[in-house]
């Protein structure tokens, strides 16, 4: 039965082969100068100014060139600058910082914050639509596309972190959702960042990954599909552009799917998202990512570890990293007294509840004024950043934690 699904799915990517090949250049030589960037299209002036707040565009540049853009809210909708700390929001996987200001004012994240007095930072992760840019290379190279999430937690998470704390000069908490919280994980296990942080708050935490209640993305994972698409030297996965939804119409069709409502299938049926905001999402998201990123995430599915991408070549792990498998993340190192907050849902299949208690036990010599867990049992993986009703069930929660760091 696998090896027909294999067949089947396969079949779709090698038809998509032609496609690609003629597929029309996405982004020009221009698309990754520093001065193609056309602010009056960007996040401040599309998203945040027209629902009347101050906003700033910046620039941060990571040790390995990529070029991200940031935004910030400095003030509340009134026009108060804000009078409490830094929070730097992170998004999660195929999506960008625009994630964070899609519903209305007193539903969004970003907006919510600023009016509550802190000093708002967005950011935008690599190969996104705001974020294209970099010091030597094009998204049409595939050397831009060569990273996982390793390279967020080591580049983009310290270079955007010391960005807000070098023009602030305060030590900020930290949001992040879904592949947001990974970064976070690791790079905290690591001792790093923690001379800037004041918190975190971590919604849907993505840790271990080994009891996932998400057929479809399972099915991805146990049949090495993101490896087959790598294979067929496609390095940027887009779930909307060609490989991206052909591969998504092949797990549909292979599982005898209606995959109308696809984005329940592997985030589990949100509870709380206004339907009728639908198609506003979907003209801003899914962001691309690179296809070495979902062979890293196959990879924890597959094995329960958190672990650094595996080159499944002794040579090749030894090269990058001085042994002949991956480091593993260990989040037993995460300090006791560093505040942590956690939000999770009981019917999240990619933050599964099982996976988070392994997590939770991974934590379990936290020092338990510094740990605050929010569990709801109605919401899935995107009802932490769309839901209508977030603000009461996990911001408001989440801002009285912050205030008491």
């Amino acid at each position: 039965m696998a090896s027909s699904r294999v067949i089947s799915v396969l079949s779709i990517l090698l038809l998509c082969i032609t496609i690609i090949q003629g597929r029309k250049t996405l982004y020009t030589s221009n698309d990754f100068s520093a001065s193609s960037l056309n602010t009056d299209d960007g996040i401040c002036k599309t998203m945040v100014e027209t629902q009347g707040y101050t906003c700033e565009e910046h620039k941060v540049t990571t040790e390995d060139g990529y070029i991200l853009s940031m935004q910030r809210l400095p003030a509340s909708r009134s026009g108060e600058k804000a009078n409490k700390p830094p929070v730097l929001i992170q998004h999660g996987l195929f999506c960008d910082a625009v994630i964070w200001l899609f519903n209305s004012p007193d539903e969004s994240l970003g907006f919510i914050l600023a009016d509550s007095g802190f000093d708002v930072w967005l950011v935008n992760g690599r190969g996104t639509k705001y974020s294209t840019m970099h010091t030597s290379l094009s998204p049409n190279d595939k050397a831009y596309w060569d990273w996982s999430w390793d390279e967020l937690a080591s580049y983009d998470l310290p270079a955007s972190v010391q960005y807000v704390y070098n023009n602030t000069g305060q030590k900020m908490h930290y949001a992040g959702h879904s592949q947001g919280t990974l970064m976070a994980f690791a790079a905290l296990s690591q001792g790093q960042l923690l001379n800037m942080l004041r918190s975190a708050a971590l919604l849907s935490p993505i840790a271990h990954m080994n009891q996932i209640s998400s057929k479809e993305t399972k099915l991805g994972a146990d049949l090495f599909l993101a490896n087959d698409i790598y294979w067929l030297g496609i390095r940027e996965f887009s779930p909307i552009e060609d490989v991206g939804a052909k591969f998504l119409d092949g797990i549909c069709h292979t599982l005898n799917l209606n995959c109308a409502n696809l984005m329940a299938f592997f985030t589990g049926p949100n509870c709380c998202i206004n339907s009728s905001r639908i198609d506003f999402y979907l003209q801003h998201e899914p962001q691309p990512s690179s296809t070495k990123n979902l062979i890293h995430f196959s990879q924890m599915i597959r094995t329960g570890n958190i672990a650094k991408y595996d080159y499944d070549d002794q040579a090749q792990n030894v090269k990058h990293y001085g042994q002949r498998v991956p480091p593993t993340y260990d989040l037993t190192k995460i300090p006791n007294d560093f505040p942590l907050f956690f939000a999770y849902g009981g019917k999240d299949q990619l933050s599964d509840v099982q996976d988070v208690k392994i997590l939770l036990n991974d934590l379990q010599d936290h020092d338990a004024n510094k740990l605050v867990l929010e569990f709801n049992q109605d919401y899935a993986h995107a009802d932490f950043i769309l839901s209508v009703s977030a603000k009461q069930d996990v911001y408001d929660p989440m801002i009285a934690f912050f205030n008491n760091q």
